[in-house]
């Protein structure tokens, strides 16, 4: 048990932006202060309307937003470090905890402000490197990370060998998942199933190329040309740039009888969606956790989803959920589960009764494990 420490949180996108990383940030801060911390965040994403470095307070947390106005709101802001490293020296803190996307050139900031500063330093990736893993060994800032003596990790293991190719084998990259409030997302009664009605199949998702929205549409067409007689209906949660080619696909499918996109939808509306559901999807490959799909997990749905994704972390082949290859081996797990009822049935119990591993207070036991491991890694 770490005793009471003061932690700086760093990242690039924070509330108000609402995406993976902004809301485990902020989820991450709670929960730490829950736990008895104190916490600050900082980051470069601007609040609508702000014109300078301001301070405020969300939900308890104090967050300073170091943001220029750029375009499309970017949080990039080179800046930041005069600012940001007066504030890390005057803030007696005993931790900094940066957490990195692809491409985050003010968390890199911070990693490096924090490093200069002896201040002991956790960093955390929440994303897949893919084809940016060259440019990213050639210019080395993950190695002098290692070398100086931060305390690396990512949200799975799929994220984390990556992490450790590009940091040196030498140098340890710990697992830290995302984490889960497994009250907020526990199962609630589910209708009655009747004879004869359709396999409702929900996704929550950013309409965008890495998440592949328009391969979803083709693996459940195949599904339902694999097996009719279960009428498999699609509902896609999210919006964003790729809607237009969505739409188009879907009607060139014939997808007006059996695809929904309502659009970007509150907590509570995914939850009931969830609960209508039979079967959570989770096409996706270049994902390093999947945190909407552990959500669907936790409500009691089977995930259908790819092998070398994040979300292998959490969901175990034929126990919760299936894990496949290829999208034709999505395409037939998604049919094998819509008609085969007592699999089906078995892996929603087992979802509905075992809690997932990744709950908040298992989490804040991991981080709180790494913040040592920076404090011990600069002594």
């Amino acid at each position: 048990m770490l005793t009471p420490v003061k932690v700086a949180l760093l990242s690039d996108c924070y509330l108000p932006r609402l995406g993976g990383i902004e809301v485990q940030v902020h989820d991450l801060a709670r929960n730490l202060q829950k736990a008895g911390h104190e916490v600050v965040a900082f980051t470069a994403t601007r609040e609508p309307g702000q014109r300078r470095n301001e301070l405020e307070i969300i939900d308890g947390i104090p967050v300073h937003r170091l943001a220029i106005p750029m375009p499309h709101g970017l949080p990039i802001n080179p800046l930041a470090p005069p600012t940001l490293r007066r504030l890390l020296r005057a803030g007696g803190f005993d931790v900094a905890h940066v957490h990195m996307g692809v491409v985050a050139p003010f968390s890199m900031d911070c990693a490096r402000v924090a490093l200069d500063l002896d201040l002991p330093t956790a960093v955390t990736w929440h994303s897949l490197h893919a084809r940016m893993e060259g440019p990213i060994r050639l210019v080395g800032y993950v190695a002098r990370w290692a070398k100086s003596g931060a305390a690396l990790s990512a949200v799975s293991g799929v994220a984390a060998q990556s992490v450790s190719s590009l940091a040196g084998v030498q140098h340890k990259v710990a697992i830290l998942p995302n984490g889960i409030d497994t009250t907020q997302w526990a199962p609630l009664p589910r209708p009655p199933r009747g004879a004869g009605e359709p396999m409702r199949v929900v996704s929550a998702m950013r309409l965008m190329g890495r998440k592949r929205p328009l391969e979803l549409l083709d693996i459940v067409h195949e599904a339902r040309r694999q097996a009719p007689e279960a009428d498999i209906r699609l509902e896609v949660l999210g919006e964003g740039p790729l809607r237009p080619k969505v739409d188009a696909r879907a009607a060139e499918l014939g997808g007006d009888e059996w695809f929904t996109a309502p659009g970007r939808m509150t907590r509570t509306q995914v939850q009931e969606r969830y609960r209508l559901s039979d079967i959570y999807i989770a096409p996706a490959e270049l994902e390093a956790f999947g945190i909407a799909a552990l959500e669907a997990r936790t409500t009691g749905l089977p995930v259908v989803a790819p092998r070398k994704s994040g979300v292998s972390e959490f969901i175990e082949h034929r126990v919760n959920g299936m894990l496949t290859g290829d999208d034709a081996g999505m395409a037939d797990a998604l049919a094998r589960l819509a008609t085969d009822h007592s699999l089906r049935v078995a892996m929603t119990a087992h979802n509905t009764e075992v809690l997932p591993r990744e709950s908040w207070p298992s989490v804040v036991r991991m981080v709180e494990t790494e913040y040592v491991r920076a404090i011990d890694q600069l002594r």
